[in-house]
């Protein structure tokens, strides 16, 4: 069936203004405020999901207004309305910056809970974020002459390919942060795990603020260093779990790393098979910030002593 017209058609008004005039107004505003707000973001017309983007960039002048707004008043924020990643050029130019995504119709009062701190940002990005498009380690995906689409890159998107490559994002996947901070004291993992078997550890953080909060502890699998291949991750995601304490409190993340994460997939075979060897897990508050680690040995008999649950886990058998 071919279409001989175009699929949809939009129709729309685009609000007349004197771009230099409302960047003068917002300039003056924030001056002598106690703090300043800028909301930036993604039109309608500029995202969605019935077409691609061609820039990581913010449309417009968004740019140029956040800059003059933070040289106007140091304690400015940045809110960014947007549900995918964006470039932020003046990150250390501002006091801080939320990634609000797209929140629906509850926009509003969620960010001024989070705002006036009566609700904690708990969230982590789910994506990295760039210095530069050139840092993206796949920046476009266009078919062949033959209609055929490559995915050369494999298994190396997202973070997976920021690592390989070396490249220091703006902000790496699983970062964010809230109204305390932590330490991560100790990671408490059996030394082997069988093949086809979680393996389930432990990992003890501190709150070290003044006032409670909730850590995301994320925990990545790094591979045997004598098999490696240029093609696998260097580490991937394993686990994640969220806890809450007090003040000076220390609480126990538990994690299971589900067993496949051990395994690869053998095209010959068609099957999920374990090489075995020695993998370290890594634990910390992001994919770049990863303050503890331990080794383990994948393949180890069921009956090994070095497969145990951690101490303190609570695991049921």
């Amino acid at each position: 069936m071919k279409c001989s017209g175009p699929i949809s058609v939009r129709l729309g008004l685009a609000p007349a203004g004197d771009d230099d005039a409302l960047l003068a107004e917002a300039e003056a505003a924030a001056t002598g405020a106690d703090a300043a707000i800028v909301v930036v973001g993604s039109a309608e017309l500029t995202e969605s999901e019935g077409f691609d983007r061609d820039t990581l960039s913010l449309p417009g002048r968004q740019d140029e207004l956040v800059r003059r707004v933070a040289a106007a008043n140091p304690a400015t924020v940045v809110v960014v309305n947007s549900g995918m990643p964006v470039l932020l050029p003046w990150a250390d130019q501002v006091a801080a910056i939320v990634y609000a995504w797209l929140p629906g119709q509850e926009f509003g009062p969620a960010l001024a809970d989070v705002l006036l701190g009566a609700a904690e940002p708990g969230g982590r990005l789910p994506v990295t974020l760039p210095v530069a498009e050139a840092d993206c380690p796949v920046l476009r995906a266009d078919p062949d002459e033959d209609g055929v689409l490559h995915y050369r890159e494999g298994l190396l998107i997202g973070y997976r390919g920021y690592d390989a490559r070396g490249t220091a994002p703006r902000y790496p996947f699983g970062h964010g942060l809230g109204y305390t901070t932590w330490e991560y004291e100790s990671i408490d993992c059996p030394r082997g795990v069988p093949d086809g078997r979680d393996l389930e550890l432990a990992v003890t953080v501190r709150n070290c603020g003044s006032r409670s909060g909730k850590e995301v502890v994320q925990v990545y699998l790094a591979g045997p260093a004598a098999a490696a291949d240029p093609a696998d991750p260097i580490r991937v995601l394993g686990a994640f779990a969220a806890v809450r304490a007090a003040p000076g409190e220390a609480v126990l993340a538990r994690l299971t790393i589900p067993a496949r994460t051990f395994a690869r997939y053998d095209e010959d075979l068609a099957s999920w098979i374990w090489p075995g060897g020695q993998f370290t897990v890594h634990a910390g508050s992001s994919s770049r910030t990863l303050a503890l680690s331990a080794v383990v040995r994948s393949g180890i008999p069921p009956t090994d002593p070095g497969v145990a649950s951690p101490a303190g886990a609570g695991l049921a058998a």
